[in-house]
């Protein structure tokens, strides 16, 4: 549902790759009068002759080339045969991974047809994240305007690239990183593998010490070697079944409009899509962005029948996020419901791949892949965005290798709507050592699910999210997440053990190993040193390359500048996050958010400001 801001977070600018808006509201639904036939002009530019056009790959790939950017950032342009110095300096106003768009102050000496060396640098947000870095690409003039502006006319330079960007980087840049990457996570994975080996060796001097440290290494060897063997369930063109999207609301006015536009713009068939948000009685204007952009789609996409599948309503009272994804679910008309969190932003073919594991008719829900949105805002966006894509292309992948995936995620996960109807009295009522559960919802629906079907995941589903931009309130979540996920471990370890058996174990151990760690840590970084006055290098290498591990997949996967944050983010977990672990170890039965204001925030508050005007009574230091 999204995280309530705090004044301190709302005055952080949120930095966003901004696809330039197409004149067509949805431009990506299937058109059932088949008045428009082609969505994807730019990309077809890069066809060659044989492509196969039923491989949903490479069709995505077309379609992404066919996305343009809205760019800010200066480009030369050179006439083939000149020198730099004989070039024309513009800024770019959009770019696509086929050409760029341009002003600039004279054209002189530049005509349509024209072949130019155009030399540039993507700055990190203007495009997907890998593609920020140094360019220089043979191109051709296409086109010539003037753009009139309030300020003034605009003399504008379309050019067209030689050869796409995805081409231009395989080459110079990605290539490279595929090959380094792989290279050093072999040698990482050798050399953790000879640290556990030593283990085994001083296996007798501290038995639980090294025993841990060796089903620790294997645990998340084992999750790497699942997750690189993990395959997406490929589409089925005939397999479209009826989907009906639930989008919880409360306090989200900054991004409920993209959201929405996210979830009904999808390529997948009008008669089988339907939309519904349910707004928790939300006290800023998210009610009114909601009817805004409803009433934009229906006025502008009335063919698409949008007034008949894309509805709202508002709950009377304030009752939680479950709450409004059970009133979602009974509004729903179709046998697959998705949740969508309301700061969350689907690809345009995100519910097409999210269906197709339902062949199975044993799948009870699958999740799809989050990445972040926001990335390129500051330091703390940027590190979660290596643990996010770890978390999911690796983690869950490695879950849905055994069909057991333990948390269908918020942002975008896909049910039987049977299942949730069957459980959404527990679900709705749920308590924990007497205090209702309020957060969580996805892993305890996820828990209710998996004790009798398959849960799976879909790496090709892709949404992405807005996280937290502000330390406070990261803090605050991830101690939630914390609780919840002790609490759901819990439960699910009370049937767990009925799956596959290497899945148990692998679920078992999954649960020790996070427990404990703060022990291990402050043993080997705080005990050691101080009594037997041993310097720890041992335990800092096998820090080190777990963190290596997780930054040269980020980098095997996207080809992205941002891997080395996945180091920045294991230092950080180990001196900061873990030690939130021993605290959630004796509050995991609180039932309050912390960054939005549920009824337990409300009341926690009220009884923290009623002891404060008591001790004030009394003279005491609150």
């Amino acid at each position: 549902m999204g995280i309530k801001k705090s004044k301190q977070q709302k005055s952080t600018k949120e930095v966003l790759t901004l696809p330039r808006t197409d004149r067509r509201t949805l431009s990506y639904v299937p058109d059932p009068e088949q008045i428009r036939m082609n969505a994807d002009r730019r990309g077809n530019r890069a066809l060659q002759p044989g492509d196969d056009l039923s491989n949903t790959e490479y069709l995505n790939k077309l379609r992404m080339l066919s996305l343009r950017y809205v760019a800010d950032f200066e480009v030369l342009i050179v006439p083939k045969g000149k020198k730099k110095s004989s070039g024309t300096k513009g800024q770019a106003a959009d770019i696509s991974g086929t050409g760029l768009l341009l002003r600039v102050p004279d054209a002189s000496g530049l005509e349509v047809g024209d072949k130019v060396k155009a030399r540039f640098r993507i700055p990190p947000g203007a495009m997907p994240e890998g593609f920020e870095s140094a360019v220089r690409i043979d191109a051709s003039i296409v086109r010539q305007f003037v753009n009139k502006t309030e300020s003034g006319d605009e003399l504008m330079l379309a050019i067209e690239f030689e050869k796409p960007l995805t081409d231009y980087f395989q080459r110079k840049r990605w290539g490279y990183s595929v090959y380094s990457a792989s290279t050093l996570l072999f040698v990482s994975v050798l050399f953790i593998m000879l640290m556990r080996a030593e283990s085994i060796i001083y296996f007798k001097y501290n038995m639980v010490l090294y025993l841990y440290s060796i089903i620790a290494a294997l645990f998340l060897l084992t999750r790497y070697l699942f997750g690189a063997l993990y395959r997406d369930v490929p589409i089925n063109p005939g397999y479209t079944p009826g989907v009906s999207i639930i989008i919880p609301c409360f306090n989200e006015a900054d991004w409920i409009k993209r959201t929405i536009l996210s979830c009904i713009n999808q390529d997948y068939p009008v008669e089988k899509l339907e939309v519904i948000v349910v707004d928790d009685r939300s006290t800023d204007q998210s009610v009114q962005q909601i009817q805004d952009m409803i009433e934009l789609i229906h006025s502008e996409a009335e063919r698409y029948a949008t007034r008949e599948r894309l509805t709202y309503t508002v709950l009377p009272v304030n009752a939680g996020k479950r709450a409004a994804l059970v009133k979602g679910v009974e509004m729903a008309k179709h046998d697959l419901v998705v949740f969508v969190d309301s700061d969350s932003f689907l690809d345009p073919t995100a519910i097409r791949h999210l269906v197709q594991p339902f062949q199975d008719p044993k799948m009870g829900g699958v999740a799809g892949r989050t990445d972040v949105e926001n990335k390129y805002t500051n330091n703390m966006t940027k590190l979660q965005t290596v643990r996010y894509y770890i978390a999911f292309r690796i983690m869950k992948a490695a879950e849905s290798w055994f069909d057991s995936v333990t948390c269908l995620s918020g942002p975008l996960s896909c049910y039987r709507k049977e299942l949730i109807v069957q459980h959404a009295d527990a679900w709705l009522n749920q308590k924990f050592l007497g205090r209702p559960a309020t957060f969580g919802d996805d892993r305890s629906m996820t828990n209710f699910i998996l004790k009798t079907h398959r849960t799976g995941y879909q790496d090709s589903a892709i949404c992405s999210t807005i996280v937290p931009s502000q330390m406070k309130v990261f803090l605050k979540q991830q101690m939630r997440w914390k609780r919840s996920w002790l609490r759901e471990s819990l439960r699910a370890g009370s049937f767990i053990w009925r799956k596959e058996p290497f899945m148990a174990l692998f679920f078992y151990i999954g649960l020790i190993v996070p427990i404990a760690a703060p022990v291990v840590v402050a043993y080997n970084l705080m005990y050691v040193p101080i009594v037997h006055g041993i310097f720890p290098g041992t335990f800092l290498m096998g820090l080190l390359l777990m963190a290596l591990l997780m930054s040269l997949a980020h980098l095997l996967f996207r080809k992205s500048r941002l891997w080395v944050f996945g180091f920045v983010f294991c230092l950080f977990y180990e001196f900061v996050l873990l030690w939130q672990m021993p605290v959630a170890w004796f509050t995991f039965w609180k039932s309050t958010w912390g960054t939005r204001e549920t009824p337990q925030d409300i009341e926690a508050r009220l009884k923290k400001e009623a002891r404060k005007r008591k001790g004030k009574k009394f003279g005491l230091p609150f």
